[in-house]
Formats: structure tokens, C-alpha cells, sequence
């Protein structure tokens, strides 16, 4: 009777999986050995990841070097490198039309128009509209709006969530010398005159009827119709009324070419111009952008070579893939660089006064070997004194509701 290892059910599962043929595949290239169940992660912990969650961890980096394990190297800025991941499906931010489709007894798409709503309410006609929660058929009922539904996946919740996954490697760092942080939204200048409030009125009511086609030309009839046949407008003399109303049945003119507008022909009119309704209003956010500044002076040949690596690595996560890579990236498409993940840390825990970070990506990195102001090196070709220069640019803004969540941290927030 043939004996079988107690973990045989584990083993045959992983020479069947995607990670083994992955690992198989990188080593036929690099001329290495075949992995092997008893080195695998799913001997270790029990399960395989997928081949796009599987990232090689790289052992942690910190400087400067602690002597014994007692020693203490001051407060710290842990730098997380994980491996960028795009959205499962879509691009992150899904929008989709409701109740301006259908389909027929043949899945032919076609538009859900408006005298299929006259017909629904007349009882003419029944027409689906997909299923419920519970997989139960809707139907149409004649009443619907054309509208939105939104939802969207940034990249920081995405990639946050599954961090210790996708992490490659930690480097500890000393607290950058000069420390800032500064947060901005844009707000602009906003103007409209009476005038373009009106029509913006006119819009809004046609946009609110229930057959929007036929109500915005009805609409636009109505304007025309009050523009032309005397408009009265309270609180303005007849004088002044009557250059409004001149202005706005001539302002068609403009289409023929010339460069009369409104505004200067009641200018020239009254010697008064629309009032802009000049307001400040918001525009939009923006994104922070962090850069830092480290200082190197190796003590020893360990701690020269951790300078290295840290270099080294910063330098590759921030360089694109070029996927299957032969000496030079030729392929249709490269892919992301790896992102990071900050955080200041006192005791090894989060800084109690010190802000947080969403995820960044690293912009810029530079390095000056003469930092001393002349090139010094040890033996072995290692610079007595190098300083490093990282950007760092968050992946997502700040909102206010960011501030009340666990990540914002025990200190200043964001």
C-alpha cells in the first residue's frame, strides 16, 4: 500500500497552482533552482496567494544602524514600499445612466423614450427594468428621471486595505530635518449677471419638466417671446429698460460677425453696465506634495551598505516596469511604479503630534555623493557624507471627513 505525506492534499494543491508555475517560469530565465512546496508561502502560512498578490518581501532596511539591541535611534520615519494595484474592475470611478435604456424581448438596447412613458401610463405597453436586490424583475413605470449613479474606489482605501499583501520592503529613516507640511484648495473668482441668471432659471425649469425635449423648446420659445414682445423688468426706469431690451434682441448680431455685445450697448446706452455678481467660490482640491531631505555618514562597512540599498531600492520602486524586460522596454505598455506608505513614528508607534500620510508616490529622488563639499570616500569607495532628496506626492486629497477616521492618527491629522 502506497504511503502518502500527511500534507499531501497542501503539496498537490501548490505544484497545481499559479504560484508555482510563476516561480517555475522566473527560474528557467535567472538559471536558478525549481522552488519547492517546503520553501513556498503556502507550506508557511497554509494558503496561496494569487499570482497578483504575491510580492517578494525584501528583508526591512533602518539607518543609522543600532549597535545593540537596547539602543534607541530617536524618532523615525518608516517609508513602506507596496506594489501599485489598479482597480479590480472599471477605472476606480464607475458612472452609469439610469432610465435611459431598455431592452427588448431579443436583449437589443434601445432608449427608453418618452412616449414609451406615455404608453407605460396608458397601459399600452410593459417594458422591463432589470432585477432587484433579491433577483426579482422591476418593470418601468412611466414616472422614472433620467439619472446617475456614481461610485467610486480611491487609490489610497484600494491599496491601504491590503498593505501588509502588497508591502516589499520597510526603511527607517531618522525625522527629516526640515519638517513641513501644507495643505491648499483652489477657490477662483466667479461672475454672472442678471442676464445669464436668467437663463440659467429658464434651463432649470425646462430641465425639471417631465419631457425634457419638448420643454426646453418650449422654454426657449418663452424667452424669445418675452425678449421680443416687451419685457418689463421692476425697479428700472423706461429709459433703462428699454437699452435692456435693445441689448438682448440685438445680441443675436454677434452670430453675424460683429463685436457688439450687451454689455456695451448699454454701456453706451445709460453709461451703466450688468452687474457680475463678482463672488469668490470654490474650485477644487489639490494634492500635497512632501519633500525630504536625508543626511548619510556611514560609521561602517554594515552601515555603508544599508546607505546602498536604501538607495538602490528607493531607485528602482520609483522607475516604471517594463513587464518582460530584454534590455529595453519595447512593449505596448509599462506599468506603475511602486507606491509608499509614511508614517512618523515615536516608541514605535504613531507620532502623537506629527501629521499622517495617504498613500504617495515618489516624484523625485536625488542624491548628492559630496555633500561635505568635496568627494571623500572610505576604502572601499563608499562617500563619507551623502545626502538624499526624496518628493513625495499623495496619491488622493484631503477631505474634511479624513479627519475623522482612524487614519488621520493621534497627532495634527492630515
Amino acid at each position: 500500500m502506497v504511503q502518502y505525506p500527511p500534507n499531501y492534499k497542501e503539496q498537490e494543491s501548490y505544484y497545481a497552482s499559479q504560484e508555482y508555475k510563476d516561480g517555475v517560469e522566473k527560474a528557467l530565465e535567472t538559471n536558478n533552482k525549481l522552488p519547492t512546496f517546503e520553501e513556498s508561502v503556502y507550506a508557511s502560512k497554509g494558503k496561496r496567494t494569487t499570482a497578483r498578490r504575491r510580492v517578494q518581501k525584501m528583508a526591512p532596511l533602518s539607518y543609522p544602524v543600532a549597535s545593540g539591541p537596547s539602543q534607541r535611534t530617536g524618532d523615525r520615519l518608516v517609508i513602506k514600499c507596496l506594489q501599485f494595484e489598479p482597480p479590480a474592475l472599471g477605472t476606480g470611478a464607475n458612472v452609469t445612466a439610469t432610465n435611459l435604456f431598455k431592452k427588448d424581448g431579443n436583449n437589443k438596447v434601445t432608449v427608453y423614450t418618452t412616449q414609451d412613458r406615455k404608453d407605460i401610463k396608458a397601459g399600452k405597453t410593459i417594458i422591463r427594468n432589470g432585477t432587484d436586490a433579491k433577483g426579482n424583475a422591476k418593470f418601468y413605470t412611466g414616472d422614472e428621471k433620467i439619472g446617475l449613479d456614481f461610485s467610486v474606489t480611491d487609490a489610497n482605501s484600494r491599496m491601504s486595505r491590503d498593505s501588509n499583501k502588497l508591502m516589499k520592503y520597510l526603511i527607517e529613516l531618522p525625522i527629516p530635518q526640515d519638517l513641513t507640511d501644507s495643505n491648499s484648495v483652489t477657490w477662483g473668482e466667479d461672475r454672472a449677471n442678471a442676464i445669464e441668471l436668467a437663463a440659467l432659471s429658464v434651463a432649470q425649469e425646462a430641465m425639471a419638466g417631465e419631457d425634457i425635449g419638448e420643454g426646453m423648446i418650449q422654454a426657449g420659445q418663452a424667452a424669445v417671446t418675452a425678449l421680443t414682445s416687451g419685457l418689463e423688468i421692476p425697479g428700472l426706469n423706461p429709459d433703462t429698460q428699454g437699452a435692456v431690451r435693445a441689448a438682448l434682441s440685438g445680441s443675436a448680431i454677434g452670430a453675424l460677425g460683429s463685436n457688439v455685445s450687451p454689455q456695451s450697448v448699454i454701456s453706451r446706452s445709460t453709461g451703466q453696465i450688468l452687474n457680475n455678481n463678482l463672488e469668490l467660490l470654490f474650485k477644487g482640491v489639490n494634492l500635497r506634495t512632501f519633500p525630504y531631505s536625508i543626511t548619510f555618514s556611514p560609521r561602517s562597512p554594515t552601515e555603508a551598505n544599508v546607505v546602498k540599498q536604501i538607495i538602490r531600492r528607493l531607485k528602482a520602486s520609483m522607475a516604471p516596469k517594463a513587464g518582460e524586460f530584454n534590455g529595453s522596454a519595447q512593449g505596448i505598455f509599462i506599468q506603475s511604479p511602486d507606491v509608499f506608505q509614511l508614517r512618523f513614528l515615536k516608541d514605535d508607534t504613531d507620532h502623537p503630534f506629527l501629521h499622517a500620510f495617504k498613500l504617495c508616490a515618489l516624484t523625485g529622488m536625488s542624491v548628492n555623493y559630496t555633500n561635505a563639499g568635496t568627494y571623500t570616500s572610505y576604502e572601499d569607495g563608499t562617500p563619507v557624507n551623502l545626502r538624499m532628496s526624496l518628493t513625495f506626492k499623495e496619491l488622493n486629497p484631503i477631505y474634511h471627513e479624513d479627519y475623522q477616521e482612524g487614519a488621520a492618527g493621534p497627532g495634527v491629522g492630515y
